[in-house]
């Protein structure tokens, strides 16, 4: 089995808040909504490279835990995606997961991660 990349430590913590594009804000929307649907603890949702959006919630059982980000960068990669424009994290936390943040990095050196609250206050940005 080929080994994994080592997923960074540290957690990214985002930029000052921005207003975001009617297509970022969505993400939020989408991301809102998967976390609230199951009651997770947070959500997520990419746009991809032809405008195609995927959303998911965080995942925890005792065979698998999986960030939401993750699972919604997996989803878009399942359904044929090569590169991210643009992702948005709702948590409770106040800042990205380095597993998350990875998984997006491997589709996109640039792509913003917008990280928001529970009730959809966009925190900041993740740029890099």
């Amino acid at each position: 089995m080929p080994e994994s990349p080592a997923v960074p430590a540290t957690r990214p913590t985002p930029s000052d808040p921005v207003e975001l594009s009617a297509e970022d804000g969505k993400l939020v929307v989408l991301a809102r909504g998967a976390r609230g649907r199951v009651g997770a603890v947070e959500g997520a949702a990419v746009r991809d490279q032809d405008g195609r959006t995927y959303a998911a919630a965080s995942v925890s059982l005792p065979s698998l835990t999986i960030t939401a980000l993750q699972l919604a960068v997996a989803s878009a990669v399942a359904a044929g995606a090569t590169r991210l424009e643009a992702a948005a994290v709702v948590t409770e936390a106040s800042t990205l997961d380095g597993a998350g943040h990875a998984a997006v990095r491997d589709l996109a050196a640039d792509a913003p991660i917008h990280v928001a609250a529970p009730d959809g206050a966009v925190l900041g940005t993740v740029a890099e």
